[in-house]
């Protein structure tokens, strides 16, 4: 695991102080809770593998986990795009990277980074895949348009999470409301202008799923 360089030219001017408040309150609540992760979701593999194969992986590809968390993802994207590919996982938690890295040693590269401001070069991947992440970043628009930076045209990027989003609230015990991003009317033009054709959305109460193709700038 190494933590990421400065970003190269082409990412992001650096974040305001309220966006990085936000972020740093991020990384308190997920490093507090690391360790016993996995364990409080435990069912989630098959429905993390049927996402996977939404991606259309091949052998040599390179794949970002962003948002890898504790790297459940990343064994199931080295698996897909073999020993020549690439896997990298990001995280801007270093607890749930130090995780990652002794669950899956030498799965995939680790990046301590923030998803808005990533230490890969232009057209790098043919794929993002990127589960829960969208719900917990402090700059949805600024995330989404730096993956598509990352992302060659025509790879692809799948917003995913193992269970809906009326699902996901009742556990909770929230409503949903209708500014929820995550919703099909306000994801699809976030995309949209973020460098993403929309491709594919999936809401059911065992799996949310919306798909993306990076467009030609």
């Amino acid at each position: 695991m190494s933590p990421s360089p400065s970003p190269p030219p082409g990412a992001p001017d650096a974040p305001d102080a309220e966006y990085a408040a936000e972020l740093a309150r991020t990384r308190a609540f997920f490093g507090a809770r690391a360790a016993g992760w996995d364990a409080k979701f435990p069912g989630d593999g098959p429905r993390y593998a049927a996402a996977i194969a939404e991606l259309g992986l091949r052998p040599g590809d390179s794949v970002l986990d962003a948002g890898c968390g504790t790297g459940r993802a990343l064994p199931l994207l080295r698996a897909a795009v073999g020993p020549d590919g690439r896997v990298f996982g990001a995280d801007i938690t270093p607890e749930m990277l130090h995780e990652a890295d002794a669950r899956h040693p030498g799965t995939a590269s680790l990046l301590l980074a923030d998803c808005a401001r990533l230490p890969l070069p232009d057209a790098a991947l043919d794929a993002v895949f990127a589960a829960g992440l969208i719900s917990h970043l402090p700059g949805p628009a600024l995330a989404l348009r730096e993956l598509a930076r990352v992302t060659r045209p025509g790879g692809v990027l799948t917003l995913f999470h193992p269970v809906g989003r009326a699902a996901l609230a009742a556990r909770h015990g929230r409503e949903l409301t209708p500014d929820d991003l995550r919703a099909e009317p306000n994801l699809r033009p976030l995309l949209t202008a973020t460098g993403w054709r929309p491709a594919g959305y999936t809401d059911t109460d065992d799996q949310y799923l919306a798909r993306a193709i990076r467009v030609t700038p």
